[in-house]
């Protein structure tokens, strides 16, 4: 049993060891040093509550201020593997020669070391969101966190509503972006009303900082009575907050956006779609009206027909009548002369049957007296072949 059970365990640790990947027992367990814009991190990037901050590159060039330089000290002859999430890897920074834009990186990047023992690489991030870099080289795998730090504003964008009614408060949103889109916070936005476009609560408001209200300002305006539109114009109140110049290859700045609203006015509405209601009522009146008298021509016109029908039919039905007496009459009339021409046809036949008899027994007499005569003289000269009389 001890000799079985050693044999198990032997299997089961080959089995193991099988499935280990193990570096070899001389290699150099990798080291990393990072560092922005050549200096050590403010923090260590080991997990997300000290993720490294860099500035998003929104001059549309990755230079060393905005990548975490990553440098891997590995074995000569090894590659080393960076993926990143919600961030993105180059080899090499901007330079004029070889422009790094924001859209050049990657997620992914692997470099051989060849006869050296380092691999260089460089993240940079477009967003606010934490994002996360992994280094692989034999076997071993280190994790970083990186968080960007949104740019000057580029874009204000206005949500309001279409249209509302006159004299009531309505919100409008004031929403902040960077140019890669990240909201900002905390920055003031200034509204102006043009003429008499109604009143603001505030002519000033700044962008929230909690989860629901992150980069957007609120502004209450009261729409007026006496103008059939509100118009809103929206601006930074401190120019420095926002870009200064549009960049080449990004989005174009939008930061003197207006928001334009219908007034409506209710009681003019209503009054119009009283006095709408008040013409489609009369209209389906007369309508009525109309079809009523329309029904009753019919009628009238269909009485009319019946009774012009039956008329007729009356009128035809005792002409009928009559004709059938006489017709009657007439086949009585035509029975008896058929019966009388009949009779007559009846008593000549008989007289006419009676003369044709007489006329046949005559001349069957006549037949039967000269075939015997004519047999008598036969028989005479042919005694032997008589033939033998009439009777």
């Amino acid at each position: 049993m001890n000799s079985f059970k050693k044999i198990a365990l032997a299997m089961v640790a080959a089995m193991t060891l099988g499935t280990l990947s193990v570096a070899p027992a001389n290699a150099a367990v990798m080291t990393v040093a990072l560092t922005v814009d050549g200096n050590a991190p403010a923090t260590a990037g080991t997990s997300v509550a000290t993720a490294v901050a860099l500035p998003v590159p929104s001059d549309n060039t990755v230079d060393a201020a905005d990548a975490l330089k990553i440098v891997a000290t590995v074995d000569t002859g090894t590659s080393v593997t960076v993926e990143a999430t919600n961030a993105s890897i180059v080899a090499a920074l901007h330079a004029a020669a070889a422009p790094v834009t924001s859209a050049s990186g990657s997620a992914s990047l692997t470099t051989a070391t060849g006869t050296g023992t380092t691999a260089t690489f460089y993240v940079y991030t477009k967003t606010t969101a934490v994002g996360t870099v992994v280094v692989k080289n034999q076997g071993t795998t280190l994790t970083y966190y990186v968080q960007g730090t949104a740019g000057k504003i580029n874009t204000l964008s206005v949500s309001a509503p279409a249209n509302g009614a006159a004299g009531t408060k309505q919100t409008i949103s004031v929403t902040a972006t960077d140019v890669f889109g990240n909201k900002i916070s905390s920055k003031s936005v200034t509204a102006r009303v043009f003429g008499s476009g109604g009143t603001l609560e505030t002519t000033t408001a700044t962008t929230g900082a909690t989860l629901a209200t992150f980069g957007v300002a609120e502004f209450k305006l009261t729409l007026p009575t006496t103008s059939t539109r509100s118009l809103v114009e929206f601006s930074l109140t401190t120019d420095s907050d926002g870009e200064s110049a549009d960049v080449t290859g990004l989005t174009a700045r939008t930061l003197a956006p207006y928001a334009e609203i219908a007034v409506r006015d209710l009681a003019a509405e209503l009054k119009a779609v009283e006095d709408a209601l008040a013409a489609e009522k009369a209209a389906r009146e007369a309508d009525k009206a109309a079809a009523d008298k329309a029904a009753a021509d019919a009628k009238a016109a269909a009485d009319k027909a019946l009774a012009d029908a039956k008329l007729a039919s009356d009128t035809e039905i005792l002409s009928l009548k009559a004709e059938i007496v006489t017709l009657k009459a007439d086949a009585v009339t035509a029975k008896v002369a058929a019966d009388k021409a009949l009779s007559d046809l009846a008593a000549a036949n008989a007289a006419e049957l009676d003369k044709v008899k007489a006329d046949n027994a005559a001349a069957l007499a006549a037949v039967k007296v000269a075939f015997n005569k004519l047999a008598k003289k036969w028989n005479k000269k042919n005694p032997k072949a008589k033939v033998a009389l009439i009777k």
